[in-house]
């Protein structure tokens, strides 16, 4: 049974139906136009516990912590802490072995944070919103250290530094019940405990990240329709591509796009889109929104 609790939901649903925002008028096509926005920072509140994490659909950012190092290395212009209260669910968090610690990387560009630092962020944020929960992929990044190795300095933090209760680690996605006030490992690593990220079995992913935006947006388009009409897996759709262009100039053209796509006609009444993983989504207002409404009960 989860900690959020029946009476905390109708808490929440009360709150938010009291707060809640529409989308102004000329900001969105017609066919988005007044309708109800769940609060950003504990929208999953409003879905029911039973409900497979698969059947969901999470606003996700791509090199969660990529801020530094110039246009070609950087993806996002928001801090993790920031990205959660903006209702990003999905982080990818590319790890350094460093000692016995991981630096936060791309590429070789370290981004003035360590693992430890998204952990705090996401310990602080599910601590005051328990309502909600987050999909962490960890992978390795700029080194090139044993699978043996690598888990080693995981378990490190798992116990040596207190973060273990923090963790879902179990091998299959849980319901929405079972993960909330937790970060579910994804493991893009074959030393990591958690659900192995990109089993085919449980994950249908379009990651075509050398498609320049004119090839790119199609396969995204094409994912979301796979993903309303042959549910089953937890499907992933990352918008983000570095071809041609740097990450911020490519988001600048896709997420407009996609946000189009999401608030047009053929999407209306679309869930369970999976996780999208986007860059730079705090440059293109109401698009983390857009995907929130994809949601059962939105």
């Amino acid at each position: 049974m989860s900690p959020y609790t029946a009476t905390t939901r109708r808490t929440f649903l009360t709150g938010a139906l009291a707060a809640t925002a529409t989308v102004a008028l000329g900001a969105a096509p017609a066919s988005a136009r007044s309708v109800r926005v769940l609060g950003t920072q504990d929208w999953m509140g409003a879905v029911p516990d039973s409900t497979p994490l698969r059947h969901l659909t999470i606003p996700g950012t791509h090199n969660s912590g990529a801020r530094h190092g110039g246009p070609w290395t950087e993806c996002q212009n928001t801090s993790v802490t920031e990205q959660l209260d903006s209702g990003i669910r999905f982080l990818d968090v590319r790890c350094r072995v460093t000692g016995d610690a991981f630096a936060i990387h791309h590429g070789a560009s370290y981004q003035n944070m360590m693992f430890g630092d998204v952990l705090i962020a996401c310990r602080d944020f599910l601590a005051r919103r328990p309502s909600e929960t987050v999909l962490m992929r960890v992978k390795q990044e700029y080194s090139e250290e044993s699978d043996a190795t690598f888990r080693g300095i995981f378990d490190l933090y798992l116990d040596g530094k207190g973060w273990r209760s923090l963790f879902h680690l179990g091998t299959a996605l849980p319901d929405l019940g079972g993960a909330r006030g937790r970060v579910v490992l994804l493991a893009d690593n074959g030393g990591l405990p958690g659900v192995r990220y990109a089993d085919p079995a449980l994950f249908d992913i379009q990651d075509d990240y050398m498609a320049e935006p004119i090839g790119k947006y199609p396969k995204i388009e094409a994912q979301f329709r796979k993903a309303a009409q042959q549910p089953g897996k937890l499907f992933m759709n990352y918008v983000s591509t570095a071809a041609l262009l740097p990450p911020r100039w490519n988001a600048d053209r896709l997420n407009p796009r996609v946000h189009a796509f999401l608030d047009g006609s053929e999407a209306a009444g679309w869930s369970g889109l999976g996780i999208v993983p986007l860059d730079y989504p705090a440059t293109r207002s109401g698009l983390v929104e857009s995907l929130i409404r994809h949601n059962p009960g939105a």
